[in-house]
C-alpha cells in the first residue's frame, strides 16, 4: 500500500503590523484572537511581531474574525479608512462610556449605513425609484405629537382600528406589520440581536432618501414601542442611538417617546377604554386595569403605565416607585423576539422586505451574480441564498 503523503498547511507571508493593526482596528483583545485560532496569545504577538506567521488557513480565519479583506495582510501600510463619526447617542449610560461599547456600535452603523448604499445602487440597476416620506410628515420638537402621530398613521394606511382588530396570536407579529409599512415609506428596517449587550435598542440613521432603522430582538410589545420612537426621530430628521426608556431632558427623546406612546395608543382610544381623566393624578391603578386595556391595545402593560402619566392619569410616584422595577424584572427575563432557526427566514429577518426583494429581484434578472447577491445579504453558501428566495416567495 502506497504511503500518504501530507502537505504541510501553506505558509503565507503577511505584513505583521497589518496584522495587529486589523485586530486593533476591530477591538479584539490578542486573547480574542487566540481562542479564534485555537493558538496561545503568545503565539499572537509573535505572528505580530514578525517573529513567526501564520498559515494560509489561520490568516482567513483572523481575516473574518477581524471584518477585513485577507489580502489586506499583504499591504505595506494599513488602508486609509474614512473615520465614522458615531450618530448621536442618547443612551443613559452608567458610569464613564466604554470605548470598546462605542467601537461595536460604530461597526454596526457603517454596516447600516453600507445597507442602505447598497439598496440605493440596487435601486439605480433596477430603475426602482425609491419611495420617500411626504414633507408635510416633517416635524420639530415643539409639534402636538397626539397630531403628528395620528397624521402618520393615516400616511401609512395603519389605522388604530386595524391593531385593535389583531387577535392576541396576531400581536407577535406587530413589528413585522410596522416594518412592511415603513418599507412602503422608504424607510430601511434592519435587525441585529448584538444591540442589546451595547445597551442600545435601536439605531436611526436620518438619512434622505432611504433613512435606516436598526432594532435589536425585543419581545414584540417592546420592538414595537422602539419602531415607533425610532420613526419619530426619522420624522424630526435626527439622528440616534437609543438606549433604556428613562426620564431624560433631551427634547429629542422627550418628544419621540411621547410620538410612539401616542402612535401606539391615541388619546381618544386611551380615553374609551380607561375612561376620562382625572382632575388630578389618581396614586395606583389595578394590574387587572393595566393588563385589560394594554392587552386590548396590544402594546405592553409598561408601555400603557408609561402613556397614563403622561396623560396624568396616574401618579408619577406610582410608575417610578412601584411598577418600574417591576417591569425591569420581568423584561430582563422575557424571551427575545422573532428569530428562526431557519436561515431563509433569519436573514429576511435581519435585511427586511424591501432589501431582501431588491436582492433577490437583481439577482433573477442578471443584474448581480450569485456571488454579488451573497454579499449583499452577508452570507457565504449559495444554498442559503435559495432559501432566502424560497422564503420571500412563499409569502
Amino acid at each position: 500500500m502506497n504511503a500518504v503523503i501530507r502537505q504541510p498547511s501553506k505558509v503565507v507571508s503577511i505584513n505583521p503590523a497589518i496584522l495587529r493593526w486589523a485586530r486593533e482596528w476591530r477591538g479584539r483583545t490578542v486573547e480574542d484572537a487566540a481562542d479564534k485560532v485555537k493558538k496561545l496569545p503568545s503565539d499572537i504577538l509573535a505572528w505580530e511581531a514578525g517573529r513567526s506567521t501564520p498559515t494560509y488557513a489561520q490568516a482567513r480565519v483572523l481575516a473574518q474574525f477581524y471584518e477585513r479583506a485577507f489580502l489586506e495582510f499583504f499591504l505595506d501600510e494599513p488602508p486609509l479608512l474614512a473615520p465614522l463619526e458615531l450618530v448621536p447617542d442618547f443612551r443613559l449610560h452608567r458610569g464613564q462610556t466604554n470605548p470598546a461599547d462605542d467601537r461595536e456600535l460604530q461597526l454596526i452603523q457603517a454596516w447600516a449605513e453600507a445597507a442602505r448604499l447598497d439598496a440605493l445602487d440596487l435601486c439605480a440597476q433596477l430603475g426602482v425609484e425609491v419611495p420617500t416620506i411626504p414633507q408635510t410628515l416633517r416635524f420639530n420638537t415643539n409639534a402636538d405629537v397626539e397630531s403628528a402621530a395620528f397624521e402618520v398613521r393615516q400616511s401609512l394606511k395603519f389605522t388604530i382600528q386595524d391593531q385593535l382588530a389583531m387577535t392576541k396570536a396576531d400581536a407577535r407579529t406587530l413589528p413585522n406589520i410596522l416594518r412592511e409599512r415603513y418599507e412602503d415609506f422608504g424607510i430601511l428596517t434592519l435587525r441585529r440581536p448584538d444591540l442589546k449587550k451595547l445597551r442600545a435598542r435601536g439605531i436611526c440613521i436620518a438619512q434622505t432618501p432611504l433613512p435606516v432603522i436598526v432594532v435589536q430582538n425585543e419581545a414584540s410589545t417592546a420592538q414595537a414601542f422602539t419602531l415607533a420612537h425610532e420613526l419619530g426621530h426619522i420624522l424630526l430628521g435626527e439622528s440616534g442611538i437609543i438606549g433604556e426608556r428613562k426620564p431624560t431632558r433631551q427634547p429629542i427623546e422627550r418628544w419621540c417617546d411621547r410620538f410612539a406612546a401616542a402612535f401606539l395608543m391615541p388619546i381618544d382610544v386611551v380615553t374609551a377604554l380607561v375612561g376620562p381623566r382625572p382632575p388630578e393624578p389618581v396614586p395606583t391603578i389595578s394590574n387587572e386595569t393595566l393588563e385589560r386595556v394594554a392587552d386590548t391595545l396590544r402594546v405592553s402593560p409598561h408601555a400603557l403605565l408609561v402613556r397614563l402619566v403622561h396623560l396624568r392619569y396616574v401618579e408619577e410616584e406610582f410608575y417610578w416607585n412601584v411598577k418600574k422595577p417591576q417591569f425591569d424584572a420581568l423584561e430582563s427575563e422575557a424571551t427575545r423576539f422573532g428569530r428562526s432557526s431557519y436561515y431563509g427566514a433569519r436573514y429576511r429577518a435581519q435585511m427586511g422586505d424591501f432589501y431582501t426583494g431588491l436582492v433577490l429581484e437583481a439577482w433573477a434578472t442578471g443584474r448581480i451574480s450569485n456571488h454579488n447577491a451573497a454579499e449583499y445579504m452577508g452570507i457565504k453558501r449559495i444554498d442559503h441564498l435559495d432559501a432566502i428566495r424560497r422564503e420571500f416567495t412563499a409569502q
